[in-house]
């Protein structure tokens, strides 16, 4: 029998790492030393305390059912005093903060909530491929909004034709940023909240790595605006604040209305997560965050090591205050990065992400992640340094 696929999924080919880890399977059953700076996973545990608390939790009789869908009642008052303390926002727990099996179905789902065929989606690209990808499954037509270094890979809201802005019901940000690196000020976050008031757009904020910030910068939520509640939803995840990329618990906050129909739709599709993990969340928001200094100084670290490198062969690269990439130009006679990094992985196993998985502006870019171990990062550039020169 022939399956013949819904229309929506006829023309995806699987998520890049997925592919990518075929190629690395491969290339580790012929013994190369693979070096992985390709995904964005944190090679660091969460703290022994978060630990302890999940172990605890998973030994008790109680905690192997079912839990409350969108989240328990402690799980999302630990969120909302969270935004009270780092940010200073306010948020009404029952009403203003979900919780998601790590932000990524938040995502993905906010699109298939919103979008009916034919609506424009404002999407950033560079980009992370779930807001292109989420918003293609549902049928939208996608408006590419460049992120130029001229620009501090900020979008140039005055860019956009008013009449694409006038059709389109998302608009995503995304800082610190994933694949560039880049930072937002509250005041680029105002103008933002401004043209989503003139255009009734929807901000979608992607803030994943706000607690990764270096030399004393702390980088803000959107939601620190006054009234952006009115018209974004941020979501953040505690897979990179807290370690816990495997756990999968995220959070999405802010416009209630758009909170209610992501959880409406969460309903039919999953039942929540894991009791003993929400309680682990809880006390990673809740308890002593000092252990995230350490953390980020050693992000720090391998930050200064790689942009170090990629200096030394005359690669230019941008010093990211925040976030977990360094994004950085391939050489000049490599025409294509998925070449060049194709290339790379061949000659030395080092595997790094071609800029062009995340839009075509990404073309001519790589992006290197801090999260492999320092020494094993260290090799990796003298691997790549050698390669290059």
């Amino acid at each position: 029998m022939k399956i013949q696929p819904a229309n929506r999924i006829t023309d995806f080919k699987p998520y890049f790492f997925a592919q990518l880890n075929n190629r690395l399977i491969e290339l580790r059953n012929q013994g190369v030393d693979i070096i992985r700076l390709d995904m964005g996973s944190p090679d660091l545990p969460p703290e022994s305390f978060i630990i302890d608390r999940l172990v605890e939790s998973a030994r008790r009789k109680d905690s192997h059912g079912y839990t409350q869908m969108g989240g328990t009642p402690g799980f999302l008052k630990a969120v909302s005093d969270y935004y009270r303390r780092r940010f200073k926002v306010e948020l009404d727990p029952r009403s203003q903060v979900l919780a998601l099996i790590g932000s990524k179905e938040g995502l993905f789902n906010l699109s298939q909530v919103l979008l009916n065929p034919g609506d424009t989606v404002l999407v950033p690209d560079p980009g992370y491929p779930v807001y292109r990808s989420s918003g293609l499954i549902a049928g939208a037509e996608i408006h590419e909004v460049p992120l130029l270094s001229e620009n501090n890979y900020l979008p140039k809201f005055d860019n956009i034709p008013s009449e694409t802005a006038k059709k389109a019901k998302i608009l995503w940000l995304n800082y610190p940023n994933n694949p560039t690196g880049a930072s937002a000020t509250l005041d680029f976050f105002r103008e933002a909240v401004e043209f989503a008031r003139e255009f009734e757009i929807l901000i979608a904020h992607d803030a994943p790595y706000v607690e990764i910030g270096f030399d004393g910068i702390q980088p803000p939520s959107i939601l620190q605006i006054p009234g952006a509640e009115d018209v974004c939803v941020e979501f953040n995840s505690l897979s990179k604040t807290y370690n816990m990329a495997g756990w999968r618990v995220g959070i999405a906050v802010g416009n209630p209305q758009v909170l209610q129909l992501i959880h409406t739709y969460k309903s039919q599709i999953d039942s929540s997560q894991f009791l003993p993990i929400l309680e682990a969340g809880i006390t990673a928001l809740n308890g002593d965050q000092t252990w995230l200094v350490g953390r980020n100084n050693i992000y720090r670290d391998r930050r200064n090591l790689v942009h170090k490198a990629l200096k030394q062969i005359n690669l230019k690269a941008a010093l990211p205050t925040a976030g977990i990439y360094v994004w950085f130009s391939i050489p000049e006679k490599w025409e294509k990065s998925v070449e060049f990094c194709s290339s790379l992985l061949d000659a030395t196993g080092v595997s790094i992400t071609p800029g062009s998985v995340y839009g075509k502006f990404g073309e001519g870019f790589g992006r290197i992640s801090l999260v492999t171990d320092t020494s094993r990062m260290a090799e990796a550039m003298q691997r790549m340094t050698a390669w290059v020169k």
